[in-house]
C-alpha cells in the first residue's frame, strides 16, 4: 500500500469498498491539518479507538495514542487527557460499543465535562461480527441476530450525551467531507466534552446512502439550550445534522488537578528516591 500523504500510515486498509468510514478517515485527516494552520501541533494530538470496524481507524491514522478495548475507549481517552492534560484527546467509537457496553463512560464523561472529544461511526450495526442490531437500530431491523425484526425501541444518543450534561453536540455525515471536517476542528478546539454522531453507512450490512443522501440536512442554528438542541436535533420528517449545542463549563482535569500537569510536573526519580528517604527517615 502506498501512502499518500503524512497522516496515512503504511498498514493495510481493510474496509469494504464504499464504507462510510473512509469519509470519516479523510475529514479527521483535513481537521488535524486545520487544526496545525490554527497553531495546535499535530503531536499534541491523541487518539484511542474500541474495538470494531470503526476501530481499524487507530492503525491507518499516523498519530500517536492508545488502542483501547471494546466500550473502554472513552475511559482510556480521559486518563490521557487526566496524565497530560495539554494534549488534545480524541476516542474513536462504534455506536455498538460506545451505546452498548462502554455507555456508562461515555455518560459519566459528559456529566463531568471531561475534555475529550468522543466521535462515534454510527452505522447501526455490529459491522465485524456481520451485522447484528445495535442499541440505535431502528425497530424491525433485520440482521443475524434478528432475522425476523428487532423489538426494541432505539437509543437516541444525542438526547442521551445532552442530559449528561454535554457541552458540545453535533451530528455529521460521512459523505459530507466538507461539513464533517469543520464539526471535527470545532469539536476538538472546544474545551469540555464534545460528543460527535457521525452517520455512517455500511455497505455490507446497512447501507444508509440513499437515504441519508435524501433526507438530510444541515440546521442554521446552535440550540442556545439543552431542550432546543434536542429540538433541533429531532425533526421527525427528516435528519438535523451540524452543531447543536455547545456551552462553556470548567472542565473536570483542571478541577480535579487544580492547574497540575502530571505529566511535566511529575518529580525526577533523584526526588522520588529523597522524598521517600525523608518519609522513611533513612
Amino acid at each position: 500500500m502506498s501512502v499518500k500523504d503524512a497522516l496515512t500510515t503504511y498498514a493495510e486498509n481493510t474496509w469494504c469498498p464504499g464504507c462510510g468510514n473512509f469519509g470519516i478517515f479523510t475529514a479527521f485527516k483535513n481537521a488535524v491539518k486545520e487544526l496545525e494552520n490554527r497553531g495546535v501541533k499535530t503531536s499534541n494530538i491523541l487518539i484511542t479507538a474500541g474495538i470494531g470496524c470503526h476501530g481499524k481507524i487507530f492503525d491507518y491514522l499516523n498519530l500517536s495514542g492508545f488502542y483501547s478495548l471494546h466500550g473502554r475507549a472513552v475511559a482510556t481517552a480521559q486518563g490521557m487527557k487526566l496524565g497530560n492534560p495539554d494534549l488534545y484527546v480524541v476516542a474513536f467509537v462504534g455506536d455498538g460499543d460506545a451505546m452498548g457496553e462502554g455507555l456508562e463512560h461515555v455518560l459519566f464523561a459528559a456529566k463531568r465535562n471531561a475534555d475529550v472529544t468522543v466521535i462515534m461511526h454510527n452505522n447501526g450495526v455490529y459491522g465485524l461480527t456481520t451485522g447484528q442490531f445495535t442499541p440505535v437500530s431502528p425497530k424491525g431491523f433485520k440482521g443475524p441476530s434478528t432475522p425476523f425484526g428487532s423489538v426494541e425501541e432505539p437509543l437516541n444518543p444525542i438526547k442521551l450525551v445532552l442530559e449528561a450534561h454535554a457541552t458540545f453536540v453535533a451530528r455529521g455525515y460521512s459523505a459530507k467531507i466538507k461539513e464533517l471536517t469543520n464539526i471535527f476542528v470545532e469539536a476538538i478546539l472546544h474545551k469540555g466534552f464534545s460528543f460527535v454522531d457521525v452517520l455512517q453507512p455500511c455497505v455490507s450490512f446497512n447501507d444508509t446512502y440513499e437515504v441519508y443522501n435524501k433526507n438530510t440536512f444541515f440546521v442554521d442554528r446552535i440550540g442556545k439550550t439543552k431542550d432546543e438542541a434536542v429540538e433541533l436535533s429531532t425533526v421527525s420528517e427528516k435528519i438535523p445534522l451540524g452543531i447543536f449545542y455547545k456551552k462553556d463549563k470548567p472542565v473536570y482535569h483542571e478541577l480535579e488537578l487544580e492547574g497540575k500537569n502530571l505529566f511535566t510536573g511529575s518529580l525526577t526519580k533523584e526526588e522520588r528516591v529523597k522524598r521517600i528517604k525523608e518519609l522513611l527517615k533513612i
